[in-house]
C-alpha cells in the first residue's frame, strides 16, 4: 500500500511563524496571503497541515500561552520569594518600554482585546487563556499568602484578578509608547496595592 506524501516542511517552524503574523498583525488583519508567506507554504499544504486560518489561531494561542505559562511557572517555582516574583515580573514588563518587544504586546491580551466580544472559538480561548494567566497569579498570591508576604485574610482570587487586569493594562501602556518611567511607576503602586 502506498504511503501518503510526506510533509516537506516542519510543523513546528511552520506553526511560530503563524504565531507571529498573529501576533504582530491581530486575528482579523491576518490574512491567508501573510501567513502563507511566513510559514513559506503553499495554500493546500496550510490545509493539509493546519485546517483553516481560525484552527492555525487556535494552535498558535495555544503554543503561546503553554510556552509563557511554562516559563512563568518554572520561573515562580525557582523565586526566593512569591513576591520577588511578582515584583521582578512586573518590574522588568517595565523596563521594556520603548522596545520592539513592547511594540507587540502579549498575544493573549491582544487577542482578548481583539476579540473578547466576539462568539466562536477564537474568543473562547483567548477567554481561556486570561484564565490560565490568572490562575497562575493566584498560585503566586497564595504562596505569598503563605509566605507571610500578603495578608491570608486577603481574597487571592481578587488580587489574581487585579495582578491580571494590571499586566494587561501595564502591556497596553507600553504598546501605546508609555516610557520606563511611566511605567515603573504604574508597576510600584500595583506592588504597593498587594501589600495592603
Amino acid at each position: 500500500m502506498r504511503r501518503g506524501r510526506p510533509i516537506a516542511f516542519s510543523p513546528d517552524e511552520a506553526a511560530n511563524a503563524a504565531m507571529q503574523v498573529f501576533w504582530a498583525r491581530g486575528y482579523d488583519n491576518a490574512s491567508t496571503r501573510d501567513l502563507l508567506e511566513a510559514m513559506h507554504l503553499s495554500r493546500s499544504s496550510l490545509y493539509q497541515a493546519f485546517g483553516n486560518k481560525e484552527q492555525l489561531f487556535l494552535e498558535a494561542l495555544r503554543r503561546y500561552r503553554e510556552s509563557l505559562l511554562g516559563r512563568l511557572g518554572r520561573r515562580l517555582e525557582a523565586a526566593p520569594s512569591a513576591m520577588a516574583f511578582l515584583a521582578s515580573l512586573f518590574r522588568e514588563t517595565a523596563q521594556e518600554a520603548g522596545s520592539d518587544r513592547a511594540a507587540l504586546g502579549c498575544l493573549i491580551f491582544n487577542s482578548a482585546s481583539e476579540l473578547g466580544q466576539h462568539d466562536g472559538l477564537p474568543s473562547q480561548h483567548a477567554r481561556q487563556s486570561i484564565a490560565a494567566i490568572t490562575a497562575l497569579f493566584q498560585l503566586a498570591v497564595t504562596r505569598a499568602q503563605a509566605e507571610g508576604e500578603i495578608a491570608p485574610e486577603r481574597d487571592a482570587a481578587a488580587l489574581a484578578s487585579y495582578l491580571t487586569m494590571g499586566m494587561a493594562g501595564l502591556r497596553t501602556l507600553l504598546k501605546s509608547g508609555a516610557d520606563a518611567g511611566q511605567a515603573g511607576q504604574a508597576v510600584e503602586l500595583l506592588l504597593d496595592g498587594l501589600r495592603r
